[in-house]
């Protein structure tokens, strides 16, 4: 049974292996401090945070999410550890752009659950007001035995505040650590979809009845990622067809406790009336799983369905790949501590006793990883099946390059609800690549990353072709981007000071998409930014003054994107500084940065750039496996956008665009 701890009460905790899980309604970075019996902290290196995320027996997550799985073994603590804290801070209290206090934001939750799910204790951190760190709870030594006792104690000061009242000499500098490694790791995060309204309770409804109950999320604060709470439930099909593998079984899967549906609504809808209900999937024949239908997630259009459908099979995907590599991380402690246990009876150490237990240690460890494995290759074939179905349905803007649909495109009436990037995948699970959406309009710039890498499939890249790669990379994401909006609500510069990007530019120039010619040399640098910096001034001024309609006439009200090529040549330090404007101040008044840039080559400037790139989310031009999801923060490999060799759908798509920018300006 359940403890349900408040503020100051202790449980005692009878299993050495534990996991410590978090839910708040919004991203918090987590860490561990390790104290001894008077509670001090000895130095950094006692301190599990997202920049060490690894100390002995103790494991946080690597990024600020919405819910977190900290692994603990008390058996591994040394003798001079009488004390693991558990810390929760606001990554926005530090100048982020989320809530600077607990106060702000819902309740976080903490629960301590053994190895097979089980929920041992918890707690909701009630009472925070201006905290924006706390200690939610701490798992302590007494008398040879490990308690757990609900902590709740918050620090206005932040997490300096709160390892300087540990006892900590290095309080600020750790700190500030942990703040940059969290910076980070939002900055590789993929875009989750945003919160669902309170008038559906799934974000995908079977078809057919549902074969198992539905699988609870947490959500995060809008903007930004959404992720899941992991229910100790079955995950259902979620029109797949069939049940996902249950968190907590015996193969030793992970679940994470508390938290609601994940919403996958769109924000502004209104709510006065519920959705169409989703296409019917055809009958399947008895013992078999129900056949994929695209479109079966809820939503007011079949695109807003197909949108929920695709971030539905990618956190399918990604709780599916968690639990196999949940079972396989449990089947190799277990088999560890079974041939420990051999080891240490001196009668079977040597011998056919011996031999034998260790035998059967590994056969256990094998039969466990048999079974995970033949969970996760089912729910990947749903999920191929279900990918063969959805991918031809989706429509331009979330379709691959060689989908038929461009075949037929005509420039839009509307802006979609999300662009497709690239394909995401996981190395568990090669055979099916899930649709990268990003929602538009554009919250944050985009970074193709234009620096020397060792691509995935072994093949060393060189800088050259990186540069050319990453730029033809950039122009396809710039065609898309002009493609799915209508005509004249997107407007595209170039900077291209040296001018080395003109052949790759060729279909945005040639076409006539551009507002004009690329931009060279130091004087077009500074003529652009400065024309662009004038834009978000006026907007800004616009809008603080409640006279958007005051505008000059004749001003352009569309979206802009600014390409970036070549960075930093041709950039002194006031372009640079007006860069960074334009990144922080652009997005909210419509103008929206691409840059196609080797961080290295900037390394002059030091840390004046580091926020810029900090804000920019980081695409390359060769797969990589540099974006993080929210939820359980695999390394997922991202492949870019790739216009099929030899084809001319790009060129006939920017014709097409390029004319209707013509009849719309007559």
């Amino acid at each position: 049974m359940t403890a349900e701890l408040v503020r100051g009460q202790n449980h005692p905790l009878s299993q050495s292996r534990l996991e410590i899980r978090i839910s708040a309604g919004t991203p918090v970075a987590a860490a561990a401090a390790l104290s001894d019996e008077n509670g001090r902290i000895h130095g950094t290196e006692w301190v599990a945070h997202p920049g060490a995320p690894v100390q002995p027996g103790l494991e946080v997550s690597r990024q600020a999410a919405a819910d977190h799985r900290l692994a603990v073994d008390l058996d591994a603590m040394t003798e001079a550890v009488h004390r693991v804290s558990v810390l929760l801070a606001l990554p926005a209290a530090n100048g982020g752009a989320g809530p600077a206090r607990f106060g702000a934001v819902a309740a976080p939750f903490v629960a301590v659950t053994g190895l097979d799910g089980t929920e041992v204790a918890s707690y909701t951190i009630t009472g925070l007001d201006l905290e924006s760190a706390v200690v939610a709870l701490e798992l302590y030594r007494r008398q040879g035995a490990w308690k757990v006792r609900a902590v709740g104690q918050g620090y206005a000061g932040g997490l300096a505040e709160l390892f300087a009242d540990q006892g900590l000499s290095e309080a600020a500098q750790l700190a500030a650590g942990i703040d940059e490694a969290v910076a980070r790791g939002l900055a590789r995060s993929v875009q989750a979809p945003p919160p669902r309204t309170s008038e559906g309770d799934r974000s995908r409804q079977a078809a057919a009845p549902a074969v198992g109950p539905d699988q609870g999320a947490a959500p995060q604060g809008a903007p930004g990622p959404v992720p899941p709470a992991y229910g100790g439930q079955p995950a259902g099909g979620q029109g797949q067809g069939g049940p996902q593998p249950a968190y907590g079984g015996a193969t030793g899967p992970h679940a994470s406790a508390g938290g609601g549906p994940v919403n996958y609504s769109h924000p502004r809808r209104q709510t006065s009336a519920p959705p169409p209900p989703p296409p019917a999937a055809p009958p399947a024949q008895p013992g078999q799983p129900t056949r994929p239908v695209a479109g079966d997630a809820t939503g007011w259009s079949m695109e807003e369905r197909l949108y929920n459908q695709v971030w539905g099979m990618f956190e399918d995907l990604a709780r599916t790949a968690a639990a196999y590599r949940s079972a396989v991380d449990f089947a190799e402690s277990r088999m560890d501590k079974e041939l420990e246990q051999a080891l240490s009876d001196p009668r079977s150490r040597i011998g056919g006793q011996g031999d034998a237990a260790r035998e059967a240690a590994r056969a256990r460890y094998t039969q466990l990883v048999d079974q995970a494995r033949a969970s996760l290759d089912r729910d990947v074939a749903q999920l191929v099946a279900e990918s063969e179905v959805v991918e031809p349905a989706l429509p331009p803007a979330f379709a691959r390059w060689d989908n038929p649909c461009w075949h037929a495109y005509r420039v839009p009436m509307e802006i979609p609800m999300a662009l497709r990037l690239g394909d995401l995948r996981l190395p568990e699970a090669e055979s099916i690549r899930i649709p990268m959406l990003l929602r538009l309009p554009l919250e944050r710039g985009l970074w193709i990353d234009s620096g020397r890498t060792d691509s995935l499939d072994g093949s060393f890249t060189d800088s050259h072709d990186m540069r050319r790669l990453a730029m033809d990379t950039a122009v396809a994401h710039a065609a898309r981007l002009l493609a799915v909006y209508p005509a004249g609500e997107f407007t595209v510069h170039v900077v291209d000071p040296a001018g080395s990007g003109a052949q790759a530019l060729a279909p945005l120039t040639q076409s006539g998409v551009l507002a004009g010619p690329p931009a060279q040399g130091a004087a077009g640098v500074t003529e652009v930014l400065a024309r662009l910096t004038q834009r978000v001034d006026l907007v800004q001024m616009a809008l603080r003054g409640g006279a958007p309609d005051a505008l000059p006439p004749g001003f352009d009200t569309s979206q802009q994107l600014l390409i970036v090529n070549d960075f930093p040549h041709g950039f002194d330090d006031r372009a640079v500084n007006q860069l960074r404007y334009l990144v922080d101040e652009g997005p909210s008044v419509g103008v929206h940065l691409m840059m196609v840039a080797d961080r290295e080559e900037s390394a002059g400037y030091g840390p004046l750039l580091d926020p810029l790139w900090r804000a920019l989310l980081r695409l390359t031009p060769v797969p990589d496996d540099h974006l993080a999801d929210p939820w359980v923060g695999h390394a997922w490999t991202y492949e870019p956008p790739a216009v099929p060799h030899g084809s001319e759908v790009l060129r006939t798509v920017l014709t097409q665009v390029a004319e209707a920018r013509r009849t719309w300006n007559r």
